[in-house]
């Protein structure tokens, strides 16, 4: 039992997701690291990953990031619940256990309200959450690591391999004044 256990935890990583070999550059502070950004996407010659240890302001708008998708699938997921909310009351109350309380109808939409609201809320929370993980490509046992602070002070931009030669790509960063550039895979 031990031993199947063991190789479990040994296996590779769970997602289809395979890092890629190329050059990241690492910036200790958050206002230069904003303005390479600003720099590399006016030029337009690559287009990095940008990795941010927290929510940084402005970076969207610099890395010209369009906006996503998960909205609009949770406002389908929110819709999908209140319809999901208003049959299933109406079955339980009207079709599967008609009983009538108070001279009240089987089915009365007032009553029901709380139940659909929540439903609404339930179903596009887990949406929200499904698209998020799906976009995202998780889950990752063994995900790559950049450098190990970025996740509390560094922030880093990542040009894979295949995008750009890494010769190029290094002399970009070098123009941009990076303090730190390494070959690693992400």
């Amino acid at each position: 039992m031990k031993l199947k256990i063991l190789q479990f935890l040994k296996r590779k990583k769970s997602s289809g997701y395979k890092a890629q070999l190329g050059v990241a550059a690492l910036w200790k502070d958050e206002t230069d690291f904003l303005k390479a950004v600003s720099k590399v996407y006016e030029k337009g010659e690559i287009k990095p990953i940008t990795i941010t240890p927290y929510p940084v302001h402005g970076l969207e708008e610099a890395s010209k990031t369009p906006r996503s998708w998960i909205p609009w699938f949770t406002l389908v997921c929110g819709i999908s619940g209140c319809l999901f909310g208003l049959w299933f009351t109406w079955w339980a109350s009207a079709v599967n256990w008609p009983i009538i309380v108070g001279g009240k109808p089987h089915w009365s939409l007032a009553a029901f309200i709380p139940i659909i609201f929540e439903l609404t809320i339930l179903f596009s929370a887990f949406g929200s959450i499904g698209a998020l993980m799906y976009a995202c490509g998780m889950p990752h046992r063994n995900p790559p690591v950049i450098d190990k602070d970025l996740t509390c002070h560094k922030f880093a931009m990542f040009v894979a391999e295949s995008e750009c030669p890494k010769d190029k790509v290094k002399t970009i960063f070098k123009d941009l004044k990076a303090p730190e550039i390494k070959e690693t895979e992400f």
